[in-house]
């Protein structure tokens, strides 16, 4: 619950102590003799009730001061270096309302999320960066499979108001062709690019838009020193992707498709040190269809599974989902002659 509301509340409690108050003053007349002791003490309670509030709103006001300090504090250390990016990225660098105020912050997040023009982009963007909005410290890369950023997509982000960068990643061409194509992985490469060339600490994680994350995964694992790995729901007919712990260490992986990789694991479930990876600078994300994840893991060599960090109360919990939405149609064009000059010319607008 952010500050503000919990303010709010609180005000709240104190109007409805007050009002209990003047309610009681006002009806004792039509109510029989009362012992004056007990409601002297009575009174005295409803005194140091409304004392307490008002020395925590007092407390939260202090609080909040220290939060505008951080918050100018975070936008200055937001501002990065672009000269990597294409002239077509765009860049804004700015807090979220959600800025905590431990001092000092705590280690910075890169989100990377791969996006591409569909019917459900908006929805799970729009999904995504609110969850993404209560986590502090956080920066988010938003690489879509296009040309040029989707203007919808950047008036979005904006809104939502994370510290972002909207930038562009095309799949090669010659894989457009292929009946399985190597999805996301142009735009998680454009990713670790820009990491590389903007980033010195924290930790990154590939966060897919159509996922669902509890916040406390963000929090476990922004501590990461190479790489940590967690449960992911909702993946193949064993219902979950998870390392396999005994005695506190990964003795192997339980997931419904092994395919003769070393590391069977979603994209959800790791996150990786930005100083780890800049010691590994020849790894990438390879154009393999299913062995994505096995092959960015496997370039970040060496890497033993004792050197793994195991989150989510050591692979107990699950805090990530693999959640998929419905495909949808492309919307149907609009009837110009019959609705021009119409609120659906501007909806029209916005769907694929």
């Amino acid at each position: 619950m952010s500050i503000p509301r919990i303010a709010s509340l609180q005000q709240q409690s104190i109007s409805e102590v007050l009002t209990t108050s003047t309610t009681i003053a006002t009806t004792s007349t039509n109510l029989p003799p009362i012992d004056k002791s007990a409601n002297n003490n009575k009174t005295t309670q409803s005194s140091a009730n409304i004392k307490k509030l008002l020395i925590s709103n007092q407390i939260l006001s202090k609080n909040n001061l220290t939060k505008q300090s951080l918050t100018t504090k975070y936008s200055q250390e937001a501002s990065m270096s672009a000269q990597q990016n294409s002239p077509l990225d765009i860049n804004q660098n700015t807090v979220n309302s959600f800025t905590s105020s431990i001092n000092p912050p705590p280690p910075p997040l890169y989100i990377i999320t791969p996006t591409y023009r569909r019917p459900e982009q908006l929805a799970e963007l729009t999904r995504l960066g609110y969850t993404l909005k209560h986590v502090v410290n956080l920066y988010w890369l938003v690489i879509e499979d296009a040309e040029e950023p989707t203007p919808q997509v950047t008036k979005l982000l904006q809104k939502i108001n994370v510290p972002f960068s909207h930038l562009v990643a095309q799949m090669p061409a010659k894989y457009r062709k292929n009946k399985v194509k190597p999805r996301g992985v142009s735009n998680r490469n454009r990713g670790l690019e820009w990491i590389r060339a903007n980033a010195s600490d924290g930790v990154l994680y590939f966060a897919d838009d159509d996922n669902t994350y509890d916040v406390e995964i963000f929090d476990e694992m922004r501590y990461t020193k190479k790489v940590s790995m967690w449960p992911v729901g909702l993946i193949t007919k064993f219902g979950v992707s998870s390392p396999i712990v005994k005695n506190g260490t990964v003795v192997g992986f339980y997931d419904g498709w092994i395919g003769g990789r070393k590391y069977p694991v979603d994209m959800a479930s790791f996150s990786v040190s930005v100083r780890f990876l800049l010691s590994r600078p020849n790894a990438s994300m390879p154009y393999k269809p299913g062995y994505e994840e096995d092959g960015f893991l496997k370039s970040l060599s060496p890497l033993k599974l004792t050197e793994i960090e195991l989150l989510a109360s050591n692979c107990t919990e699950i805090l990530v989902w693999h959640t998929q939405s419905k495909k949808n149609p492309n919307a149907m064009s609009l009837d110009m002659g019959k609705y021009n000059n119409t609120n659906l010319v501007h909806l029209r607008n916005i769907l694929v």
